[in-house]
């Protein structure tokens, strides 16, 4: 473990510039009830304000000329902005693709049992990739290949819709379908 931590970067330094770290002499200040300060104005006086309100001067973007900077209490803010990032990832719903395989001579009660599958996918917002895989000579029957798809496309419009149609590649015939919003 040790030789690992030696190797890691680590960085005690602040997201943000603050206070005495800001080495602009102008910035311009946003969000102050005191419209007097807003805009572009010296930093040593905007620290001296923050100074006095037992707050934090914070640079919010040091890109901009001049950098953007707000009179805040740093701590507050680096917490809100964690939580907002918090919600990003519970929102967010990475896709899976997930596959379902089908032989050219599939029976009617397997394709129901995978077409019930491939709807709970569906409702759980994943992708599918039905694929129809061919075995020796039985590639000569591809036209079942893309009557199964088809069936199977039919079988399932009311949660999908079709993505790639279907198209064959080597042995195997696949087509993707993704959930209807």
């Amino acid at each position: 473990m040790a030789l690992y931590q030696k190797y890691v970067k680590r960085s005690n330094k602040p997201e943000h510039k603050i206070n005495e770290d800001i080495t602009n002499l102008t910035i311009r200040l946003v969000g102050e009830e005191d419209d007097s300060l807003n805009g572009i104005t010296d930093t040593k006086v905007a620290f001296e304000r923050a100074k006095e309100r037992g707050l934090d001067l914070v640079e919010l973007s040091g890109t901009a000329d001049p950098p953007v900077c707000r009179i805040i209490e740093y701590s507050k803010y680096r917490f809100e902005l964690k939580k907002k990032e918090k919600d990003k990832k519970e929102k967010q719903h990475i896709s899976v693709l997930k596959e379902i395989r089908f032989g050219p001579n599939t029976d009617d009660h397997d394709f129901a049992f995978k077409s019930n599958h491939a709807q709970k996918f569906l409702e759980n917002g994943d992708k599918i990739k039905a694929m129809v895989i061919f075995h020796g000579r039985s590639i000569i029957h591809s036209k079942r290949g893309f009557d199964l798809l088809e069936q199977f496309a039919k079988a399932l419009s009311k949660w999908s819709k079709i993505e790639t149609p279907p198209k064959l590649e080597g042995k195997r015939l696949f087509m993707i379908l993704i959930p209807k919003k």
